[in-house]
C-alpha cells in the first residue's frame, strides 16, 4: 500500500549581516539539498533593525516540505546553529543566520514556540517585499489580503528605502522545469 503525505508550503525569510554572502549561499545549498527545488526572491539589503550594525541581507525562499511547522523550524535552527548563531544574544543583534518560518500554506499558528504568520511580514519592509515578490496574490492568513496589497500599504507608510542588490552571487540550482 503506498501513502501519500501531505506537502506543505513553506516561506523563509532568510538574513544574515555577518559574513552574508557566504552564510546565506550556504544555507542555500543546504536548502537545495534537502528540499531539491527552491524558489527564491530578489535579495535586499536594509539597515540592521533596533541596534547599531551592519546591514543585513535579506530574502525569501519557497520550500514543499512534508515537515510540520514545528519540525521545520527545530530543523531550521540547527542550519542556524551549523552557521554559527549564537542564541545568547540579545533579540536584536548581529546575527550570521537568521531563517524565519514566515508562512506555512494558509496557517495560523502562535503557541509559543511557532508563530505563522509571523508578525513582521505585517511590519517590517525587509520581510514583506521579498515575500510579495515571490508570492503577491497569495492571501495573509490573518488578513485576508493578497501580499501585494499590503506590500502598498506598508510601503506608502513607511519612507525607509530597500536597496535591491545584484545577487550574482546567490548559488543557482536547476528548476523542476529543467529536470
Amino acid at each position: 500500500m503506498q501513502t501519500t503525505m501531505n506537502r506543505i508550503i513553506h516561506y523563509l525569510g532568510l538574513g544574515s549581516n555577518i559574513n552574508r554572502v557566504h552564510n546565506l549561499s550556504s544555507c542555500l545549498y543546504y536548502l537545495h539539498r534537502s528540499f531539491r527545488h527552491l524558489q527564491i526572491s530578489p535579495v535586499y539589503q536594509s539597515p540592521a533593525f533596533g541596534f547599531a550594525g551592519q546591514d543585513f541581507y535579506n530574502l525569501v525562499v519557497r520550500i514543499e516540505s512534508v515537515f510540520t511547522p514545528h519540525k521545520l523550524k527545530t530543523w531550521l535552527q540547527a542550519i542556524e546553529d551549523i552557521h554559527g548563531r549564537d542564541r545568547s544574544q540579545p533579540r536584536y543583534s548581529n546575527r550570521t543566520l537568521d531563517i524565519d518560518l514566515l508562512l506555512s500554506n494558509n496557517m495560523i499558528i502562535d503557541d509559543g514556540v511557532v508563530q505563522i504568520p509571523r508578525q513582521e511580514i505585517l511590519k517590517r519592509k525587509y520581510v514583506l517585499k521579498p515575500l510579495q515578490d515571490l508570492a503577491p496574490d497569495m492571501l495573509h492568513p490573518v488578513e485576508e489580503r493578497k501580499l501585494t496589497s499590503l506590500w502598498l500599504e506598508l510601503d506608502a507608510a513607511d519612507p525607509a528605502e530597500l536597496q535591491t542588490l545584484d545577487a550574482g552571487w546567490l548559488p543557482h540550482f536547476p528548476t523542476a522545469e529543467s529536470i
